[in-house]
């Protein structure tokens, strides 16, 4: 499924505060996820609500307020905060905001992965299990009979992946059987390796500076860590007026201190010479 306009610009900012939440690893990814999950099978069932909530008409203060009176209770506050955040941004379409819930809850689930240092393996697993869904065609209509019930598929789910997949893998692959959103089978789990090879690829740099960053500072900044790494490159600021050299870079357990174009200049010279 694919956003457009707004809602693209919506869900990218979206995925901006879910890396801001779950960067902290004291926010429970995999519970993010659950809670994520579950706001999406709301939205995706409740028409009416979903359309309020993205109503250009309203408020985007309003649509906040709402949402965080429906889901305070339900979900654990980054979960609803990240919700509120959500429904200010503008959305082509009211459908558009429930994809978005749905992609962020993967790619939560997907960062819990990465923390327990078994993403490489869930993204292996989803594409093998997409290849033997695609050669069995038994395996494929058993998952997406509409007559069965979602108990049996997820136990027939459980009898193939428990305990030869990551938990990761089991719980993406149950959550997409189990709500299709009129996606084939195959399709979906595609979608999921390539979030799954996105969310390996991306790093994150801390960025301490003496001042503010610029927009075009911060652009430059990304770029520059994402040509000397070689792979794309997330940026947490932060300021500190006693950092000495005026910014501080940290990637993984790599510390850059001063000035990054120096940094990146001899990085040049090196690979040249």
């Amino acid at each position: 499924m694919t956003a457009h306009g707004a809602s693209r610009e919506a869900t990218a900012a979206a995925r901006e505060r879910l890396d801001a939440l779950t960067d902290n690893t004291s926010v429970d990814a995999a519970q993010l996820s659950d809670e994520l999950a579950a706001v999406t099978a709301l939205l995706d069932r409740e028409v009416s609500l979903r359309r309020v909530l993205t109503d250009p008409a309203q408020t985007a203060e309003s649509k906040a307020e709402l949402a965080q009176r429906l889901l305070g209770s339900q979900v654990s506050g980054p979960a609803a905060d990240l919700v509120a955040g959500m429904v200010r941004s503008r959305w082509s379409q009211s459908r558009d905001l429930v994809d978005a819930l749905e992609e962020l809850a993967s790619l939560a689930d997907l960062t819990a992965a990465q923390r327990a240092g078994t993403l490489d393996s869930v993204e292996d697993e989803l594409f093998r299990f997409g290849r033997i869904v695609s050669s069995s065609t038994e395996l494929r209509a058993a998952l997406t009979n509409r007559k069965a019930g979602i108990s049996a598929k997820s136990e027939l789910l459980r009898s193939l992946l428990g305990g030869r997949a990551a938990p990761t893998t089991e719980r993406l692959v149950t959550r997409l059987v189990a709500a299709p959103r009129g996606r084939s089978l195959e399709a979906g789990l595609e979608s999921l390796s390539k979030l799954a090879a996105e969310r390996r690829d991306r790093m994150v740099a801390v960025v301490t500076s003496a001042v503010p960053l610029s927009d075009p500072q911060k652009q430059r900044l990304g770029a520059a860590l994402a040509k000397l790494y070689g792979r794309t490159m997330h940026l947490n600021l932060d300021v500190d007026s006693e950092v000495l050299g005026g910014i501080r870079v940290q990637v993984g357990d790599e510390v850059i201190n001063g000035s990054i174009a120096d940094r990146i200049e001899d990085a040049g010279r090196r690979m040249a010479g």
